[in-house]
């Protein structure tokens, strides 16, 4: 006896997979205007901080810090585009303009995260993608901003063991 089983998939909305689009897609082609070199001597600490916020993002998710407006929850298609879209092309951006002189590096992070903190994330709202829930704008900073210190750290020991090998 055969049963149909009608797997769910969860449903996004137009507005919200567009948006999921444009967060991978554009911050990605900008890396063809990065260089060479540049993609080279950064991948490593991007793809360490890409996979260091999925961990961030899957607890956050877990503990309900913020709420996406599509019906059904999905790590996947709520979290993951952050995740996999702007992080590791902004942070290798971040760190070719700024690698090498601390202050620069953490003033353009606090910046960057505070804009995103304070102005993008209500942009957000107001176009029914995403809200803040269980933690307000300052600590929604601090959840993003912590991790510039450990980006330029990884890269910082990166730069060290070139050197030595």
């Amino acid at each position: 006896m055969e049963r149909n089983v009608e797997v769910k998939k969860p449903k996004i909305s137009k507005r919200h997979l567009v948006f999921n689009l444009s967060i991978i897609i554009i911050p990605w082609l900008s890396l063809l205007f990065i260089g060479k070199r540049s993609l080279k001597r950064y991948s490593i600490s991007g793809v360490f901080i890409v996979i260091f916020e999925i961990i961030n993002h899957l607890y956050g998710h877990r503990r309900n810090w913020w709420k996406f407006y599509d019906r059904r929850k999905s790590f996947i298609k709520d979290e993951l585009p952050f995740s996999v879209g702007p992080y590791m092309p902004f942070s290798m951006w971040l760190l070719k303009i700024s690698y090498g002189n601390f202050k620069k590096f953490v003033l353009l992070n606090l910046i960057s995260d505070g804009l995103f903190a304070f102005f993008f994330i209500d942009v957000l709202k107001r176009l029914k993608i995403i809200s803040l829930n269980r933690i307000n704008h300052i600590q929604f900073f601090l959840y993003l901003h912590y991790k510039a210190y450990l980006l330029y750290g990884v890269q910082y020991l990166v730069e060290k063991t070139k050197r030595f090998s």
